[in-house]
């Protein structure tokens, strides 16, 4: 299967164009597939990494999943494509509270047409689910795979129902659908509304950085290139029904990580932080077991944390001009 031609479909996200970016630089064949309007390409990896003549292997369909996906389908099967790899989704946590329906519409109803399709294609190996752990809502300890969901935001809920729509897929048809979750990624290219960039940016331009809640809520945070080596070990290697965490073994709260953001620049944390109110339905902490994905895929995390905040630090600084014209909030699109 190594030489399989690949669709990645939401591949103007932050992890999409990190994968695309990784599979042309190992000569893939890439088709990829998200919205029209593309970000800057100061966002999109594949685009300011790769050569032209690796550009060369990666085609790129404007879709939309709620309208557009028969002609999605239709370029897939038109592709040849033996692994389909999704990272498309509505993914912000409390904005999902103000626009409930614009979730459930992204992240399951059009998520069940898109399978429904994909499972008649006879060319598909493998498809692969980018999920999260926010399914699993507020939970102490280490989490496996296993571990019950208890989603609590509008947006976990959506991403759990989608989980549980691709097992009935598995177990009824033998669809070969493989989850993953990831702990919370990070790295040059990403959107500056993440907690990494939007403190390194905001360092770089003297603005105050403000910090939900305090910052107590604990993470793992793990550099975007650990989890594309795992998401295409999964895709390459991973049996349907099949899913798997990645995540560091290393936690940390989140005013620990800024704190750590201005160590490494030499400010101190008080002049970057202004404390403000919690966000609601926000979990306490995910600390993701990742034993499965290291014994049966042999992945590894190889960048540590300090590593990957100055690789995104020098990617900001190169990029300045442009990122400081760029919004440092989300913005919602339907």
């Amino acid at each position: 299967m190594i030489d399989k031609k690949i669709a990645v479909i939401g591949c103007h996200s932050f992890s999409g164009s990190a994968f695309v970016s990784r599979c042309l630089k190992e000569g893939r064949e890439v088709l990829g597939a998200g919205r029209a309007k593309s970000p800057d390409p100061v966002f999109l990896r594949h685009r300011f990494e790769r050569t032209p003549a690796e550009l060369a292997g990666f085609r790129f369909v404007p879709c939309d999943l709620n309208p557009d996906t028969p002609a999605l389908l239709d370029a897939i099967r038109d592709a040849g494509s033996a692994i389909v790899v999704n990272f498309a989704a509505q993914s912000m946590v409390a904005e999902s509270w103000l626009h409930p329906d614009h979730w459930y519409q992204t992240n399951v109803l059009a998520m069940v047409r898109l399978t429904e399709g994909l499972r008649k294609i006879p060319a598909i190996e493998k498809y692969v689910h980018i999920s999260t752990p926010e399914v699993y809502g507020h939970c102490e300890g280490m989490v496996r795979e296993d571990a019950p969901f208890r989603p609590s935001t509008p947006y976990a809920a959506s991403r759990a129902a989608c989980e549980l729509h691709l097992q009935t897929f598995v177990r009824q048809y033998g669809f070969p659908a493989v989850a993953t979750r990831a702990a919370n990624v990070f790295g040059a290219g990403q959107q500056l509304y993440r907690i990494v960039p939007r403190a390194l940016l905001s360092l770089a331009l003297g603005k105050k950085l403000p910090l939900h809640g305090g910052g107590h809520s604990v993470r793992s945070f793990i550099h975007i290139d650990d989890v594309v080596d795992g998401t295409l070990r999964a895709a390459l290697h991973g049996s349907p029904g099949d899913v798997f965490h990645f995540s560091t073994r290393r936690s940390i709260s989140i005013r620990d990580l800024v704190a750590l953001v201005c160590s490494q620049s030499g400010v101190e944390f008080s002049d970057l932080v202004e404390i403000v109110d919690d966000r609601p339905g926000k979990d306490a902490a995910y600390l993701l077991d990742s034993t499965r994905a290291r014994e049966i895929l042999g992945w590894e995390d190889r960048i540590s944390l300090e590593q990957g905040i100055a690789e995104t630090r020098d990617w900001i600084e190169k990029h300045l001009p442009t990122l400081r014209e760029q919004p440092m909030e989300y913005i919602h699109k339907p």
